[in-house]
């Protein structure tokens, strides 16, 4: 494999669908926010994406059978607006060459099905003191409109965009395709379910599909339980650190 390929297996007839884009990254929000939406929606699997940009090694199930890492698309057809093609993956790439090559290929393969529309999930780091905000900005003013009204808030002058969340708005103009990036605030080194909840609530009110959130709950409940268990194993380790250091300065002695 020399470069970045989608393989389709299945045949889709898509209404004026939207792309929805959701990689590992921060806190995994992408990651995880598409996770759900796939259990949830439950669409079709229809294609493969390929790429030796991807890290050099491959995944072994519990049949000892092993594949390399991959993109997959999903298709759901939508009876309340526009279908959904949705997109996730194992990794994002791990070069520069290959985060411009995949966030190609998905634009061209976004404009064979008459994408129109192009929505990126991803995590913006900065620690929540309440319910996590979700940081938009767009290349379309109307788009940018539409997800400040479901909550979003407008995204700092200057704040890079890094990976395929944020190429894949800057490259989307050479396709005439509208794209939007919807940022989830996080901590950034735990799976955060609670910043992709907040993240799904601004995306499924700007772009109009039902969707029950309360199965997100269970899994933000086991996340903040880990972060309240880490917080409190550094306060010990800080305390033990300091307790340590009295001890040393007492043990200290002075030549004069």
């Amino acid at each position: 494999m020399k470069e970045t390929y989608i393989k389709e297996f299945l045949q889709i007839q898509p209404n004026n669908p939207v792309l929805i884009e959701g990689l590992p990254g921060l806190g995994l929000v992408g990651k995880i926010a598409l996770r759900y939406l796939i259990k949830q929606l439950k669409p079709i699997k229809f294609a493969y994406l390929y790429s030796p940009h991807f890290p050099y090694f491959v995944l072994v199930n519990k049949k000892g059978n092993v594949r390399l890492l991959r993109g997959a698309f999903y298709y759901h057809k939508n009876p309340d607006g526009n279908d959904l093609i949705l997109f996730t993956g194992d990794s994002q790439s791990q070069t520069i060459e290959g985060q411009y090559e995949i966030a190609n290929r998905m634009l061209d393969f976004s404009e064979k099905y008459g994408v129109k529309t192009i929505a990126t999930i991803g995590g913006y780091r900065m620690e929540p003191k309440e319910k996590p905000r979700v940081f938009i900005a767009a290349t379309n003013h109307v788009l940018l409109e539409q997800a400040l009204a479901a909550g979003g808030i407008l995204s700092k002058a200057g704040s890079p965009i890094v990976g395929t969340a944020g190429l894949i708005l800057g490259l989307s103009k050479f396709k005439k395709i509208d794209a939007l990036c919807l940022l989830g605030e996080t901590r950034g080194y735990l799976p955060d379910p609670m910043s992709s909840k907040s993240v799904l609530e601004v995306l499924k009110e700007t772009f109009h599909f039902n969707l029950d959130l309360k199965g997100l709950d269970e899994e933000i409940v086991k996340s903040e339980t880990m972060v309240a268990k880490l917080q409190q194993i550094e306060e010990k380790r800080a305390l033990e650190a300091e307790e340590t250091k009295k001890q040393d300065d007492k043990k200290t002695t002075y030549i004069s």
